[in-house]
């Protein structure tokens, strides 16, 4: 018999689900490497174990296709939330995230963007909002913490932007010591940002929660965008919106995929 599981995703964000609150399930790197593998294997852009909590609704462990742990995830907190019911606590290594119910999906709040540089982390000190570094095209980005780290770019042109040959050399540069996500956003106008993600340890992804978040939260830095705004990925739509208490409230569709067992 294999090991159950549930294919969801969240603006194409998707995820292969685990359950191993009762049984436990072992997830040595290879063999997560193996299940996310979209040839051979389920495949997804992260896969998704859940533990049981102490102090939420469950733990949500999240592991990247290369077989490492990411600290948070957005769209995945929003797929497991709309699993036991949307109103939900979900505890992450990056904290307890708050689920709710909402008209166009499910809503999490990410909490609050961390700016100072060592809570990015860099591997020297810098101003966060405005670093004096450059790879390319790709220059004087704005780092922000959501739960992992994001480096946010600002482009008139997304699509002049050869982000798979850049991703993985700012991914991987020795300035971000946990490595690091590239968000590249093309402010349009009316509160609205376009934008693609090479997400750290899985590439390019059709939508990215915290990668959302961590652009909202540079672009307000900035002083570019109001309160609330849209952030359309090639998955589809992420509305971000600041609470009183400058925590960022994120907003998006969910969707089950199928549901399966797998022998590997």
């Amino acid at each position: 018999m294999g090991t159950a599981f549930i294919k969801m995703h969240g603006a194409g964000n998707d995820f292969a689900i685990f359950d191993a609150r009762v049984t436990p399930i072992a997830m040595p790197p290879a063999r997560i490497r193996r299940l996310a593998d979209r040839h051979t294997g389920i495949g997804c852009d992260q896969l998704i174990v859940l533990e049981h909590s102490a102090s939420a609704d469950l733990f949500m462990r999240i592991y990247n296709p290369d077989g490492s742990e990411s600290g948070a995830c957005g769209n995945a907190t929003r797929c497991v939330a709309s699993l036991i019911g949307n109103s939900a606590r979900i505890e992450t290594r990056a904290g307890i995230l708050l689920a709710s119910a909402a008209p166009a999906g499910v809503t999490i709040n990410m909490g609050h963007p961390r700016y100072d540089w060592e809570d990015i982390p860099l591997s020297v000190p810098m101003d966060s909002a405005d670093m004096p570094v450059g790879w390319g095209r790709l220059e004087r980005p704005t780092a922000v913490n959501m739960g992992n780290p994001h480096a946010v770019f600002f482009v008139e042109n997304l699509d002049s932007i050869p982000l798979d040959l850049l991703g993985p050399e700012i991914e991987n540069d020795p300035l971000f010591p946990e490595r690091v996500n590239v968000n590249v956003a093309q402010l349009l106008g009316d509160n609205r940002i376009r934008l693609r993600v090479w997400e750290r340890g899985a590439g390019l992804t059709l939508a990215c929660g915290s990668g959302a978040c961590a652009t909202f939260a540079a672009a307000r830095r900035r002083r570019l965008i109001g309160p609330q705004a849209d952030i359309l990925l090639p998955g589809g739509t992420l509305s971000i919106t600041e609470s009183a208490d400058g925590s960022l409230l994120m907003t998006g569709p969910v969707a089950t995929s199928f549901h399966g067992e797998t022998q590997l």
